[in-house]
């Protein structure tokens, strides 16, 4: 054209790195956040329908005190159960097709729609640093992509972010976290393809690599960022948490400051990592509670936190972190489940809020004993011979939350399945409390189609089933003669003090490990596979109207994966038939 001068040819032009690669950051942007858009569009039926039941914003500020105390109670509705309708519709036959995704790679923690959102990212960030880059000349596309995923990797890090509110119920930080893992991962790779390219043209050419300001820092940024991603390994967490906790906050200042030091280019994408981590400050800052508490030790393995001042804002199902004044731990926080929904809410009689931390490690073992000594300590010999009841111990802690809880309201199925394993019991009694209230305290408010419960614990020693049986007790006494069916099904896989054994009603207790995908069979009706069937085992074959079927679990990580491969299993005529499954599952493995 006219006026404009002569352009060279492509293949003679100077490859400028940072006029073209900063466009790559802008087009990796547009890929995740319009796939994040997709997420929040798909999710927002159920956000809507969260909205109207108040599931959504429940707990958004904290844990609420009722200073009336007591001001109206709940009054019984009279028990009518609906008319059950099969679930033939569109959300029917979209919840049979998803639930293939539930399949679950055993060891790496990840169901096949997880897996496939990571190679997805792996894609992308691969195609974004090789595309059409003379990376081994010049390095700097894979600087500038693992600088375009910090903001990735705050966004999903933080406990409280508007992503895990518009996602709905049960889509907290602990189920998005494995994305701030994996892009924590991919940014280090990032970095390690731009630096050690760069060190390699350094010794080919003689160079220094350290002494210039922007060699020296850079090589410090990727020496952290090594850092953050060694200590971050599964081994490390478990072994070392506070270690690791402490570690992760330290060097990722120091990540930030080497990175600024070493090019400029990196403001426009720090500052919304800090914008994320301050949000969620301020909101865990406005959701912090110091409350009066009373701890009690039943046994060496539990201690009970009833924690009191605390009436309302949370959900069956949903945790809090947890820091008790006590010894020299006060600086440790640790997450734990309610273990029932809020006390107007509730079948039992109780009031506060009530947490169960079984022994797993060094905090929870030295509450356990401080809980013991004190207990101890407070009455003389001849009261512990006259009565085996210990008085609680008063203590002062401090909650963070609520946070997570439960994707499935377990009301708008005809049948659920609800699976604990151990301690994860807190879980699945708290989501058991709510629905039974829902069905028969408050007359099914909301159109409840739940009619058979199936509650299923797996526990080590027969003793640990008087942990929670007062509870079982009351939940079961309440829904006898109701429309509501509840059976209990106790595992015991060591035979410890067989001869603690509390009554409960209609409740079985047997001595094995139960199969997760036989006792969907079992509880739906359907017939198991002949390969997989005992001969000596006769199922309960009951009527199913297809009105759905809900599973929830909650245990050690290997029992999440067998509950969503036995989810997966039924294949989705098997679902069809039932009017659709869904699954959630609580895992306690860091």
């Amino acid at each position: 054209m006219a006026g404009l001068p002569p352009q060279p040819p492509s293949s003679l032009q100077v490859y400028n790195s940072y006029v073209v690669d900063p466009q790559w950051q802008l087009k990796f942007t547009t890929i995740w956040c319009t796939a994040l858009g997709v997420a929040i569009v798909a999710s927002l039926p159920t956000f809507v329908r969260s909205l109207r039941n108040g599931r959504s914003l429940k707990g958004s500020l904290g844990v609420s005190e009722d200073l009336r105390k007591g001001g109206y109670a709940a009054i019984a509705c009279e028990d009518k159960p609906p008319p059950l309708r099969p679930r033939r519709g569109a959300a029917a036959i979209w919840r049979s097709i998803a639930s293939v995704r539930h399949w679950t790679i055993p060891y790496v923690g990840l169901n096949v729609l997880q897996t496939t959102i990571v190679l997805a990212y792996l894609a992308v960030v691969l195609v974004c640093v090789i595309k059409d880059a003379p990376l081994i000349s010049n390095p700097n596309r894979a600087g500038f992509l693992a600088v375009a995923q910090i903001p990735i990797v705050f966004l999903f890090a933080t406990k409280n972010s508007i992503l895990s509110l518009l996602l709905g119920p049960g889509n907290g930080y602990e189920k998005v976290n494995y994305i701030h893992r994996m892009s924590g991962r991919l940014m280090f790779l990032s970095a390690c393809i731009h630096g050690s390219l760069w060190i390699r043209n350094h010794l080919q050419y003689g160079l220094p690599i350290l002494g210039q300001q922007k060699e020296t820092s850079g090589v410090a940024t990727l020496s952290v960022l090594g850092i953050i991603v060694l200590t971050s390994l599964r081994p490390v967490r478990r072994l070392f948490y506070q270690a690791f906790f402490v570690v992760h906050i330290l060097t990722f200042v120091a990540f930030f400051v080497t990175l600024r030091y070493h090019t400029m280019y990196s403001q426009p994408w720090i500052f919304p990592a800090l914008a994320f981590f301050a949000a969620d400050a301020l909101l865990r800052f406005l959701r912090y509670r110091i409350k009066d508490a009373r701890l009690s030790a039943p046994d060496q393995l539990m201690t009970f936190v009833h924690i009191q001042d605390c009436d309302d804002g949370w959900l069956a199902g949903q945790h809090v972190q947890l820091r008790v004044f006590f010894s020299s731990r006060v600086f440790e926080s640790h997450p734990f489940t309610i273990l029932s929904p809020p006390p107007g809410r509730s079948c039992f009689k109780r009031s506060g809020m009530i947490l169960a931390a079984r022994v797993n490690g060094d905090w929870t073992r030295e509450l356990n004993t401080y809980t013991r000594n004190e207990q101890d300590s407070s009455i003389s010999a001849s009261e512990k011979q006259a009565s085996e009841q210990r008085v609680d111990v008063p203590v002062h802690v401090m909650i963070d939350g609520p946070y997570g809880g439960s994707s499935v309201d377990l009301g708008q199925y005809e049948t659920v399945l609800l699976v604990a394993g151990g301690s994860g019991a807190t879980f699945t009694l708290g989501l058991l409390d709510d629905i039974v209230y829902r069905c028969v305290k408050a007359g099914r408010p909301d159109g409840e189609r739940t009619t058979r419960i199936e509650f299923v614990w797996c526990i080590k020693s027969f003793g640990h089933i008087e942990w929670f049986a007062q509870m079982l007790v009351d939940i079961a006494t309440l829904a006898a003669g109701s429309s509501l069916e509840i059976h209990f099904s106790i595992f015991v896989t060591c035979l410890c003090d067989p001869e603690a054994v509390p009554f409960i009603p209609n409740c079985d207790v047997k001595l094995e490990r139960p199969s997760v995908y036989m006792l969907l069979c079992e509880t739906t009706g359907l017939s198991p596979p002949p390969s997989d069937a005992e001969e000596e085992k006769s199922f309960l074959i009951r009527s199913h109207s297809g009105g759905g079927v809900a599973v929830c679990a909650s245990g050690p990580e290997s029992l999440a994966v067998e509950t969503r491969n036995a989810v997966a299993r039924l294949g989705v005529r098997n679902a069809l038939k039932l009017g659709g499954v869904v699954v959630h599952v609580e895992s306690f493995a860091l």
